[in-house]
């Protein structure tokens, strides 16, 4: 009996792996094995973010600018509180981390709740990412500059406010550098490649800054801190108990900060 109760063991640990499998099998990408922002949510993971006020109706646009490489973005364009489309207040340029896409910023309600609130929130795909292929031609600090550069002259923003989130600090950090003065705002959230930037090159951007990161991101998020500090004109908030994605683990308190200091952009 011993024996057969042991087999009956194995095969229910095997079927809760597979299960597990399957629902993990969505968001493998690149080897990350981090659950998607929706299977994360069904898990119970992740709490839901507000939905816009006045439950006013958001439409994200998809689109894709053409060149090498081709950069495949989603739109959501600022409305005021009856759902007519405004002149924005703002524009915001997102970017994203190693294992999401421009996708994460629109299942976490990011965009509508930018547009909500006559913001014009621009989400994009770096090469490699999502819907836009990966290339050669960005695999140098000044060509990718020069990528962020071209995607937003041809989408004619100006003066954007520029989020970036872990990886993503291998495209907006060298351009925070060379073009500060472009740049309305800037809100990194535990980005790579402070280190590279020298004291004096902190102490000349003058680019109002939000610094995010999670009290449980001791590596990078921590790390980051120390070095984004040195900006003249920084606000940090540290969400209590969020890890490295500190933004899915709290997104009502990133909502509230990215919102907060948005509106004493204006």
């Amino acid at each position: 009996m011993n024996f057969f109760r042991n087999r009956l063991v194995v095969l229910g640990l095997v079927l809760l792996a597979t299960v597990l499998l399957y629902l993990l099998l969505p968001s493998i990408r690149q080897g990350s094995m981090e659950p998607s922002l929706e299977v994360q949510q069904r898990m119970g993971l992740v709490p839901a973010s507000p939905p816009p006020p006045s439950g006013i109706n958001i439409t994200v646009r998809t689109g894709q600018l053409p060149g090498d490489p081709p950069l495949f973005f989603r739109e959501a364009l600022p409305v005021d509180s009856a759902g007519r489309q405004i002149l924005p207040r703002l524009q915001m340029v997102l970017l994203h981390g190693q294992a999401f896409t421009s996708k994460t910023w629109e299942e976490l309600g990011t965009l509508s709740l930018l547009a909500s609130n006559g913001y014009q929130a621009l989400a994009l795909d770096l090469p490699g990412f999502g819907n836009s292929p990966d290339s050669e031609s960005v695999k140098s600090d000044q060509s990718r500059v020069d990528l962020l550069k071209r995607f937003l002259e041809a989408l004619g923003v100006r003066a954007p406010v520029l989020l970036s989130p872990s990886m993503s600090g291998h495209y907006a950090l060298p351009f925070l550098q060379k073009h500060s003065a472009q740049l309305h705002g800037f809100v990194p959230i535990a980005p790579v490649g402070t280190r590279g930037i020298t004291p004096q090159q902190y102490r000349d951007i003058q680019t109002p800054t939000l610094i995010v990161y999670g009290e449980l991101d001791t590596n990078l998020g921590a790390q980051s801190h120390k070095n984004l500090i040195q900006l003249p004109h920084h606000t940090a908030v540290k969400l209590a108990g969020a890890r490295h994605a500190c933004y899915m683990d709290k997104p009502r308190e990133f909502h509230r900060a990215l919102l907060d200091f948005l509106s004493k952009l204006d």
